[in-house]
C-alpha cells in the first residue's frame, strides 16, 4: 500500500513540475498577441531631442513602437537587434520609436540612448499617457506594429522572434499606403 501512494505522490509531483516548467517556458518566450486590425491612437509622441511625432504624421511608413524600460533586462537584450531591424528596413519606410516606460528616470533613458548610440527616435512617458493610449501597456518589452495606413497589426510581449517580426515588416513595407 505504501509504495503505491508515494508512486502516486511521485507522479503528482512530477506532472505539478512540468506544468511549472510549460508556463515559465511560456512567461519567458516572447509572443505575437494577434490583434483585430485597429486604428493606432492619435498620440504624439515627443523625443528626447525634441520633435513631435503625431501617429497620424507617420502614416506611409510602417511603424514598431516598442514599450521599454533601462532597468528591463531583456529589453537590454533585445535593443541591439532593434538598432540592426531598424537599420536594415528604415530606407525602405521603417520608423521606429523606443517609448521608456513612464518609472524610468529620464537621466538613466538618456546615459542609456548616448552610450549606445541609438538610431531611432527615443521618446519618455512620464504621465505613462502613451502606454495608456495602446491599451494600458504595463509588461515590458512590448512592441506594437502599426502599418503603413496607420492601423496596428500586431502587439507583441517580450523579446520578438526577429524573424517573425521581419517577415511582417517586409510584408507590411510591400503593402500599399
Amino acid at each position: 500500500m505504501p509504495s503505491r501512494c508515494l508512486r502516486g505522490f511521485v507522479l503528482q509531483v512530477r506532472h505539478s513540475i512540468l506544468i511549472l516548467l510549460a508556463a515559465g517556458a511560456l512567461a519567458l518566450g516572447a509572443y505575437f498577441v494577434s490583434v483585430r486590425t485597429q486604428p493606432a491612437p492619435a498620440v504624439t509622441f515627443i523625443s528626447i531631442k525634441g520633435e513631435k511625432l503625431a501617429t497620424s504624421d507617420l502614416r506611409g511608413r510602417v511603424l514598431l513602437v516598442n514599450f521599454w524600460a533601462t532597468d528591463c533586462a531583456i529589453c537590454l537584450k533585445e535593443m541591439p537587434r532593434l538598432v540592426q531591424t531598424y537599420t536594415r528596413y528604415q530606407p525602405q519606410g521603417l520608423e521606429l520609436i523606443a517609448v521608456a516606460m513612464r518609472y524610468d528616470p529620464p537621466n538613466y533613458v538618456l546615459d542609456y540612448v548616448e552610450k549606445n548610440a541609438l538610431p531611432f527616435k527615443v521618446a519618455l512617458d512620464p504621465r505613462g499617457e502613451l502606454a495608456k493610449a495602446f491599451d494600458d501597456v504595463s509588461l515590458t518589452p512590448t512592441t506594437i506594429v502599426i502599418d503603413r495606413k496607420g492601423n496596428i497589426v500586431a502587439r507583441i510581449l517580450g523579446e520578438p522572434d526577429f524573424e517573425k517580426l521581419e517577415a511582417l515588416i517586409e510584408q507590411k513595407l510591400a503593402d500599399p499606403a
